[in-house]
């Protein structure tokens, strides 16, 4: 089993920039696609970029040219650095992880087992 924790959320103006952490519990980190979705009030949980174990990266149309996905096993982390921020990019982010999730369905939420608790991210006009 795989326990997540993001952090890093907060406050940011339009055009600033957050980087947020998920840290993972376990040995087998590395074997995880690890995957960041995003849900604002009232609407459902929407992907935003993935990371394959083989550190093949995966971006929603909304997050490209601005988000960055990396990992490093040795600290059992995944980040999500998120540049340009924009108003309609506030939301809870929640960190996913699943040893067998395909390459196509990779942007499904359904598909991931674990999930943390989720780090708030409001960017204000």
């Amino acid at each position: 089993q795989v326990q997540l924790v993001e952090s890093g959320g907060g406050l940011v103006q339009a055009g600033g920039s957050l980087r947020l952490s998920c840290a993972a519990s376990g040995r087998t980190f590395s074997r995880y696609h690890m995957g960041w979705f995003r849900q604002a009030p009232g609407k459902e949980r929407n992907f935003v970029a993935a990371i394959r174990s083989s550190d093949v990266t995966y971006y929603a149309n909304s997050a490209k040219g601005r988000f960055t996905i990396s990992r490093d096993n040795a600290k059992n982390t995944v980040y999500l650095q998120m540049n340009s921020l924009k108003p309609e990019d506030t939301a809870v982010y929640y960190c996913a992880a699943d040893s067998g999730v395909g390459v196509s369905r990779i942007f499904m939420a359904n598909e991931y087992d674990y999930w943390g608790q989720g780090t708030q991210v409001t960017v204000s006009s």
